[in-house]
């Protein structure tokens, strides 16, 4: 089973990316902030399904890059997908199987994108280029 983690602070926001997301990919859990993210993957029997985390680059707490680290520190080998804002640099985000898209996106261009990290087809991110 594969499971997505999507860390939203935003309901709105949040609700209509988990229903797109459930609807192509199935097992979508969504935590607030990075606090309660973090729980959740210290979880053996979450952390075991999870295939992708999927965060803005602003998140309450601990924010954008840091959040990325800590994740990184935690599950070495878990892609992230940063959903950032018009403007912002991917830059932060230059390691391997870490992903930046900057808004505005298309939701299909989000989908093809978290489809390809899913499926491996790529593995170095830090660009807005859909392959």
């Amino acid at each position: 089973m594969t499971t997505i983690l999507l860390v939203d602070d935003d309901p709105l926001q949040a609700s209509l990316l988990l229903s797109l997301l459930q609807r192509r990919f199935g097992d979508v859990r969504r935590a607030a902030d990075a606090a309660e993210a973090l729980c959740l993957i210290e979880q053996p029997e979450f952390a075991g399904t999870l295939s992708l985390a999927i965060s803005g680059h602003h998140t309450p707490g601990i924010g954008g890059p840091a959040f990325v680290n800590e994740l990184r520190a935690r599950m070495p080998r878990l892609p992230i997908l940063v959903l950032g804002s018009n403007g912002e640099s991917p830059t932060d985000y230059a390691q391997d199987r870490i992903f930046f898209l900057a808004r505005p996106f298309a939701n299909e261009t989000m989908l093809h994108r978290t489809g390809q990290i899913l499926q491996g087809q790529i593995l170095r991110g830090n660009t807005d280029a859909v392959a």
